[in-house]
């Protein structure tokens, strides 16, 4: 099979595969249709290591080719999705309800992440075909009202993006920031709306993608290229700062102007990757005595996060489909990458069928 691997920092490239080997509990699938995700970039550019010969990617939509001996309840032939997050099940992270944490061992000490496996530890989706773990645990059949393009931004972008406004305990009638309205930022924004925020601010400078954040839920978005969105921000909320603040682009820069948005008592909700160290400003952080909350998200994953992120889409209340600038052959998986790492021509996210 033809699959996008890593082979160095700096080179992603398609190559020939064996097709996997389907254990007792897997399903292999035939992807139909896949995205490149900003994690995909940072790993790319060496930013996130992996293993080199690894294929990338963690957002499938296929078609179940082959199911192993032991799953139950799911057809060959049958459309499906799986999240990036593929948790076990079983594990003690599982079971504590940390579905992105899972994969942790005696063997291998405690890894953050572990959930995480398409493209991380495992090959992933961008390829002719997708080996998906634990399948009993991470299958969600599509509904046959769905497009594989309304349900490609379930397995991460939209879990995360909402998990920013989850983990952020948004309520209603709040004040909510978003720095950064990329793909993430944008699903992030969509979901304070649904969690009940009626002061949405998005902070970007991308015209298309301030456009977006508007059509997303935002009622305000602020340029920060035109003036100081920190002291817009407070000017907005009368000086009392805003109730939630999400962190969607993995800057310090955009890391601190969160902290210092927020009222007393307020939540950062940082949804960015990070390369490198992050440091907190003593003035914006209150000395430690601001009541404030820091709180990251991985995104959920597993079938059930799966059906409700596509009874969301089922649902109209959001359309996630203007989201999909681009579209791409697997075979020109190397262009999608320039393209898409370098934002040209108002990319937000790429459609890749095999």
């Amino acid at each position: 099979m033809k699959a996008a691997v890593f082979v160095e920092p700096g080179r992603i490239v398609l190559e020939e595969k064996p097709k996997p080997e389907v254990g007792a509990g897997d399903a292999l699938i035939r992807i139909t249709t896949t995205t490149i995700c900003g994690t995909d970039v940072h790993i790319l550019k060496g930013e996130y290591p992996v293993a080199k010969g690894l294929t990338v990617g963690h957002e499938p939509v296929g078609i179940i080719e082959k199911l192993g001996r032991n799953v139950q309840g799911y057809e060959e032939g049958q459309r499906v999705i799986a999240g990036a997050i593929c948790p076990s099940g079983y594990s003690s992270a599982c079971l504590e309800g940390l579905h992105s944490q899972d994969g942790q061992s005696a063997a291998h000490g405690l890894k953050p992440l572990g959930g995480w496996r398409f493209g991380n530890t495992i090959d992933g989706s961008q390829a002719e075909y997708l080996l998906v773990p634990d399948a009993m645990a991470n299958l969600a059949p599509v509904p046959d009202a769905l497009t594989d393009e309304q349900v490609l931004m379930c397995p991460d972008i939209m879990s995360t993006g909402f998990a920013g406004a989850e983990s952020g305990n948004i309520k209603i009638g709040d004040a909510v920031v978003v720095f950064a309205q990329g793909p993430i930022g944008l699903c992030a924004t969509a979901g304070a709306r649904l969690r009940g925020a009626t002061t949405i601010i998005a902070v970007e400078t991308v015209p298309e993608r301030i456009e977006m954040a508007r059509r997303f839920g935002a009622d305000l978005v602020i340029d920060f290229s035109k003036c100081d969105p920190v002291d817009e921000i407070m000017k907005v909320t009368n000086g009392r700062g805003v109730d939630v603040a999400i962190e969607a682009l993995g800057l310090q820069s955009t890391f601190e102007s969160c902290l210092r948005v927020l009222k007393p008592g307020g939540t950062l909700s940082s949804l960015g990757v990070y390369s490198e160290d992050l440091t907190i400003p003593l003035a914006a952080f209150h000395a430690g005595l601001g009541d404030n909350r820091i709180v990251t998200s991985l995104c959920p994953g597993g079938k059930e996060r799966m059906r409700r992120l596509m009874n969301v889409i089922a649902s109209e209340r959001i359309d996630f489909g203007p989201l999909i600038t681009h579209r791409f052959g697997l075979e020109q998986i190397e262009d999608a990458y320039e393209l898409f790492a370098n934002q040209r021509d108002g990319v937000l996210k790429i459609a890749i069928t095999p």
